[in-house]
């Protein structure tokens, strides 16, 4: 929980390479209304494309699955949801709508996230809208649901109230008083959020929301016509591709020098 600490803030460095990719970030971003202006039809139809995928991915991401065509049911007609999955769906659908539609009035706080947390479940009642009641861990499981190891002790249950406050406030004085690039700020934000893990559910996709959120403060409408959620699934199923081809090539070359 020490990302937006003024001292840390301070003693990054980047790359010319880093700055000039941050500065052409902000080149694109001042092309947007010309793009809005000369191919509206367009954009209408990478925005209905983009909810669709953003409901679709950060709910497998957490292991929640929907048939497709259940998924534009319930995104594009705003179907009631028949189970508990399409519950979860339903209820991410409708938190990207309102962060799409009213963001400007949403502002880096511990009532907006727990407003967002509880739209998540707003078709379960009773879930969504508190911080978590009992410490949580981030585990490795195996293959048989059984836990592997611990990777993560978030922040205890006790103190989480306070830390998510405390995040709110850094990051506006990250922002406001400090002046930093809020694209260096809003992922250092979203890596502390993650660490505290303030909800004992709902943790990933909430972080998820929050992105596209903070992006918007600043005018990156990018969410709004590509799915963020789906560069995300992207991402890690490469990763995840990337270390199991090296775990193999590890095996097979033991094998190797086992045999020799």
């Amino acid at each position: 929980m020490a990302s937006l600490l003024e001292e840390y803030l301070k003693s990054l460095s980047f790359s010319q390479e880093q700055m000039a990719t941050l500065h052409s970030l902000g080149e694109h971003r001042g092309r947007q209304e010309l793009f809005i202006k000369q191919s509206p039809e367009a954009l209408e139809s990478l925005k209905q494309v983009a909810i669709i995928e953003s409901s679709e991915s950060s709910n497998r991401l957490e292991g929640i699955i929907v048939p497709h065509d259940r998924i534009e049911a319930l995104v594009l007609k705003n179907t009631a949801p028949r189970n508990r999955s399409e519950q979860e769906l339903a209820g991410y659908r409708d938190a990207l709508a309102l962060i799409h539609e009213s963001n400007k009035y949403m502002d880096f706080s511990t009532n907006v996230i727990l407003q967002i947390h509880s739209m998540l479940y707003r078709y379960m009642p009773g879930q969504g809208g508190r911080w978590k009641m009992t410490d949580n861990e981030i585990v490795e499981k195996n293959s048989d649901g059984s836990i592997k190891r611990v990777r993560f002790k978030a922040t205890p249950a006790v103190t989480t109230p306070f830390a998510m406050q405390e995040l709110a406030q850094t990051y506006t004085k990250a922002i406001h008083v400090w002046q930093q690039e809020p694209l260096i700020v809003i992922p250092l934000t979203i890596l502390d959020f993650l660490c505290v893990h303030p909800f004992s559910d709902g943790n990933g996709r909430t972080a998820r929301l929050l992105t596209l959120m903070l992006l918007y403060h600043f005018d990156y409408q990018v969410g709004k016509y590509i799915s963020l959620e789906r560069v995300f699934e992207e991402s890690r199923n490469l990763l995840r591709n990337t270390r199991a081809l090296f775990t193999r090539l590890a095996r097979q070359q033991a094998r190797r020098d086992a045999v020799a």
